[in-house]
């Protein structure tokens, strides 16, 4: 007579398709995960520039204060970086330079800070670029 069933060997070579398949995508999936962290970022970076030109409109410089333009990084956001704005005048000319700097996990995407300025210089351009 037959057993009906599956034998250890069956059971064997699922776990070992299983484990295959989350080595390949688990990698992929944490990485999405750190470029969706950084979206969030870059997102965060351009409206402090968006404050800030409003900010220039009302009061002729730029500020270094985020108080100043009534700017608070979400929290999720804020965990995985912190922001910082500099501003400088050069002949005159007002100019301002965000520093998004990635801290705890999200340093596993790189650990240079993401930077934008008011004359819309992006950096590292390759971590903007996607």
């Amino acid at each position: 007579h037959s057993n009906s069933g599956f034998t250890l060997i069956d059971l064997m070579m699922v776990i070992i398709i299983v484990a295959v398949l989350m080595a390949i995508a688990l990698p992929a999936y944490q990485n999405q995960v750190l470029r969706g962290h950084r979206a969030a970022a870059k997102g965060e970076m351009l409206e402090i520039a968006n404050r800030q030109q409003q900010y220039l409109l009302a009061n002729r410089s730029y500020t270094a204060n985020a108080a100043d333009i009534a700017y608070t990084p979400p929290a999720d956001v804020s965990v995985r970086y912190d922001f910082s704005i500099s501003t400088s005048s050069t002949s005159g000319v007002p100019f301002f330079e965000i520093t998004a700097q990635p801290k705890g996990n999200q340093v596993k995407d790189g650990a240079d800070p993401l930077k934008l300025n008011s004359e819309g210089l992006k950096e590292p351009a390759d971590k903007w670029a996607r």
